[in-house]
């Protein structure tokens, strides 16, 4: 079962599918690759980054907040395997926000040569990575809205700088359907370009809405979704609708992930994600 926002999905079969990666022999077309996040809003690169580098931070960002109860005691931190029990979110929070956003390896995963290096070819030009990056954790059974990502495309809260910003979403560890990854709505860029281009657009600076199904009905699309496993990321336009899905694993593993942005460092550069991600910084 596939659950996101309160929402069975498995209610509405033909409004899903899987996420296509980027074959091998595209991989490094720089002109393919441009084609098909042009026509598809996504580039999905399956084992783009050395899984052991995202397995090791799996594992320092879980040992971290061992003492704050998210993890249950006995396990190996780098499985992520829930606690059930109350969480001390005040310990959380400043373990977060203090250590772990500003830290070093968070620093030197989100900017690994395999990543800027790779962003830099692709735009062809010196490239600027947004300092305010997110990482999030969702515990089995954390389900409904304010939990899973709803519904939106990222220029709603990236309007101050370039348009030409491009995201990319890591999974970091083995992230099954079931452990509630992202998934894309498809063709959605197109017209939501468009509406931004003739001014129709109905959502200024916020998600559009936790109704994945009924989207997917409105715009005669399907979500699409994947097993994502350590190493694969997804790269996506400012325009591309995303969200995600609940947290279902039956083993019990807490779905980690980041979001991150980069852009041509010549271009504007929206001022308000200049500073680390914090849950106070409005956005």
């Amino acid at each position: 079962m596939i659950t996101s926002n309160g929402y069975v999905l498995d209610q509405s079969p033909a409004r899903f599918g899987y996420l296509p990666p980027v074959p091998a022999t595209e991989r490094t077309d720089k002109d393919a690759l441009w084609r098909r996040l042009r026509k598809d809003g996504y580039l999905y690169l399956s084992n783009h980054l050395d899984p052991g580098v995202v397995n090791s931070f799996r594992e320092y960002y879980f040992t971290k907040l061992a003492e704050t109860g998210l993890v249950r005691v006995g396990t190996e931190p780098s499985l992520g395997v829930g606690d059930a029990g109350d969480l001390d979110r005040a310990s959380l929070r400043r373990i977060l926000f203090d250590e772990i956003v500003p830290g070093v390896a968070y620093e030197g995963l989100t900017a690994h040569p395999d990543i800027k290096d790779w962003f830099a070819w692709l735009l062809d030009d010196e490239v600027h990575l947004h300092k305010r990056k997110i990482i999030r954790h969702i515990r089995p059974g954390e389900a409904g809205i304010g939990t899973a990502t709803q519904a939106h495309y990222d220029l709603v809260y990236l309007r101050e700088g370039s348009e030409h910003v491009l995201s990319m979403w890591i999974p970091l560890g083995d992230t099954p359907i079931e452990m509630g990854g992202l998934a894309y709505l498809e063709g959605s860029h197109h017209w939501a370009l468009a509406a931004e281009r003739n001014g129709t657009r109905k959502h200024p600076a916020a998600s559009m809405t936790a109704d994945l199904p009924g989207l997917a009905d409105t715009h005669d699309a399907r979500w699409l979704l994947s097993d994502f496993h350590a190493g694969d990321v997804m790269v996506h336009s400012a325009y591309t609708v995303h969200a995600a899905t609940d947290n279902v694993d039956p083993e019990n593993r807490i779905r980690l992930s980041t979001d991150i942005r980069y852009q041509r460092a010549g271009e504007p550069i929206d001022w308000r994600w200049q500073e680390h991600w914090s849950d106070q910084d409005g956005l």
